[in-house]
């Protein structure tokens, strides 16, 4: 019975009972999970690999310091992120982006804000080798970790034949990376007839982040995020420019693609409500200003996103965009932190 009521009531939101039935199951399709965590074929899921990655992940000498880990800046109760505008580095210098979260990367077909690594292994030690972030000189932390016979066991147990190499730490910190992954959410509950799981108000916003403002344009789908690169009109306060997407790719590219100067990726939305500050130069506090920034159209920049208009909201229709969002959050991996090994 209950699931009748969700889905007349469903209807009603969206603006009629003709062929509602049809109309739910395919909305429903659009935002169910992913049968799968998708992995590479060079580098298939194991347990022994993401016990192995986890320890990594949350090892400190993973940094030339041996003060940071992955973990520091991806903090799994700040939803994976620091809680910080900017993102900091080596010798505490602040970054020039916000640092963003990694739950669900595995879903994602770029990674990095600029997407210049198009896979988890790419990714995984661009910020160990980057001088500004962990500083890690990776042939000096290979002989440091093949000195712990901890490691080198559980090297030799998740890559037989191959053991401790740059290429198997990048694997292992991959495969570790794809089990953070969102929880059930209220919404995700909604949708599958539990009509109690969110409030009247998030329906209503649910309704208008399909419909008049737009947010569902570029954030679709399951991770909601199109895997895009768009330019928000987002004007730094301090003055600086940052190129995006074109600044990571331009170089390779015949002529100056006006779509991806300062174009960012599009971030997924599950947790949002815990990984404030939001944007890629982290400006915005609050749910509530984004909505005021994509209710004016971002700001008046070039090369602006032509999906960026003014969507004339009103007061109370952005208390239901927001109230929207934060059904997004779902249920919270308990993290157990591993025993590294001493020195």
């Amino acid at each position: 019975m209950r699931k009748i009521v969700s889905i007349f009531v469903f209807c009603l939101l969206f603006g009629g009972l003709i062929n509602c039935q049809q109309t739910l199951s395919d909305k429903a399709k659009e935002y169910l999970r992913p049968v799968v965590v998708p992995a590479p074929l060079d580098n298939p899921t194991t347990k022994e690999k993401i016990e192995l990655g986890k320890m990594l992940f949350f090892d400190p000498r993973m940094s030339g310091s041996n003060w940071i880990s992955c973990a520091t800046c991806h903090n799994p109760a700040l939803g994976w992120s620091d809680g910080l505008s900017l993102g900091f580095g080596h010798d505490m210098k602040p970054l020039s982006r916000n640092t963003p979260t990694i739950l669900n990367t595995a879903y994602q077909t770029h990674q990095f804000w600029d997407g210049r690594a198009e896979t988890l292994e790419e990714q995984a030690l661009g910020p160990v080798e980057s001088s500004a972030e962990m500083s890690q000189d990776i042939t000096v932390m290979i002989g440091e970790l093949e000195e712990l016979s901890v490691y080198k066991n559980l090297f030799d147990i998740a890559f037989p034949k191959e053991g401790l190499t740059r290429v198997n730490i990048a694997k292992a910190l991959a495969a570790y990376e794809r089990t953070i992954v969102s929880g059930e959410s209220p919404f995700d509950r909604y949708l599958k007839g539990n009509l109690d799981e969110i409030d009247v108000s998030a329906k209503r916003g649910f309704v208008l982040f399909e419909n008049k403002a737009q947010c569902s344009k570029c954030h679709s789908g399951f991770n909601f995020s199109d895997n895009g690169f768009h330019n928000i009109g987002l004007k730094d306060p301090n003055g600086n420019i940052d190129e995006g997407r074109w600044g990571a790719i331009g170089k390779e590219a015949p002529i100056k693609i006006r779509a991806l100067v300062g174009a960012f990726k599009t971030p997924t939305l599950r947790d949002v409500a815990l990984t404030a500050p939001y944007m890629h130069n982290g400006m915005y506090k609050t749910l509530e200003e984004v909505v005021d920034h994509y209710d004016r159209g971002g700001d008046d920049l070039e090369y602006l996103d032509p999906n960026m208009i003014k969507l004339k909201l009103t007061s109370e229709e952005k208390k239901d965009l927001v109230s929207f969002l934060k059904t997004l959050t779902g249920e919270q991996i308990q993290v157990v932190l591993p025993n590294l090994p001493q020195n």
